[in-house]
């Protein structure tokens, strides 16, 4: 989702009932932050120290101010 209130954004990230989301940016790639999903779209989660709570479902955030340089 892209918005230019940034907390507006957080606040509609945290109540999408998905693993991943990403605010004012398409995706987001990197080794330290955890890859998965909730329900049945993946089991547990990959990648930083949310790898060893696999049981436990997480969300990310992701927030990039909207005029960002890609």
């Amino acid at each position: 989702m892209f918005t230019r209130d940034v907390a507006h954004g957080m606040e509609v990230a945290k109540r999408i009932d998905t693993g991943m989301v990403f605010v004012n940016h398409p995706t987001w790639t990197k080794a330290d932050l955890p890859f998965g999903g909730v329900k049945i779209s993946g089991y547990g989660h990959e990648l930083a120290g949310t790898g060893i709570q696999e049981f436990v479902n997480k969300k990310l955030i992701n927030v990039v101010p909207i005029d960002a340089p890609a």
